[in-house]
């Protein structure tokens, strides 16, 4: 992933969240323009700070690193409440999901 993907991704992710980037900085307790600077590419997280990115996105590195799924988040939530359902159930939300892609 290159430095542009990776702001592109973050953007994506933090758009999805409904945050201003500035409130995201301060979230992961950078100062008020730090968001805004990786996103417009002026820097790369540290390994460190990248981490506290995912926790704030309650993702881990390899959902943040899959620009296939463009709401990981949702995705996330849904597997966790499909856990727990019954195998006639799970075959219905399949089907739902299937119908909904059409």
């Amino acid at each position: 992933m290159t430095k542009e993907e990776f702001a592109q991704r973050l953007t994506q992710l933090r758009m999805n969240k409904g945050v201003s980037a500035r409130d995201m900085s301060l979230s992961i307790g950078q100062s008020a323009g730090y968001i805004n600077n990786v996103e417009n590419g002026v820097n790369l997280p540290s390994m460190q700070i990248f981490f506290y990115i995912c926790d704030y996105f309650r993702l881990s590195p390899m959902e943040f690193f899959d620009v296939a799924s463009t709401n990981p988040t949702k995705l996330t939530e849904l597997t966790n409440a499909a856990k727990s359902l019954p195998t006639e159930q799970l075959d219905l939300l399949i089907q739902l999901s299937k119908g909904l892609k059409r």
